[in-house]
């Protein structure tokens, strides 16, 4: 069909090039959610938005570089429409639920009332 008799050589190519791509779209996957996981391990407070900007960003190269330096932003700033320990509790459920896992246990508990 093709003129010409394959030979171990050929397949020996055509299985080095497939795992050379192969290779080439994990580096590509694992690079796109770099931003992402760097910043949940980091307990980012905006870490689902540096997620969606890595990942989204990834093609055009400069979001993803953005994304990149987001993820490494100090999070010690402290949101004003929370006090520090509900900030702390949010971020928490939050990086939990992003993680795939059960929410702490302080996260979740709401506060005792304190009216008797």
């Amino acid at each position: 069909m093709l003129g010409f008799e394959l030979d171990a050589w050929d397949y020996i190519t055509f299985i080095s090039l497939l795992l050379l791509i192969s290779a080439a779209v994990t580096v590509l996957v694992l690079m796109a959610g770099l931003p992402g996981k760097i910043a949940i391990s980091r307990n980012h407070p905006d870490a689902e938005a540096v997620k969606m900007m890595g990942w989204a960003g990834f093609l055009a190269v400069v979001p993803w570089i953005q994304a990149f330096i987001w993820a490494f932003k100090p999070t010690d700033i402290i949101d004003i429409r929370r006090f520090p320990a509900e900030e702390r509790e949010s971020i928490a459920k939050e990086i939990a639920r992003l993680r795939g896992e059960t929410p702490p246990a302080e996260a979740t508990e709401k506060p005792a009332d304190k009216t008797a």
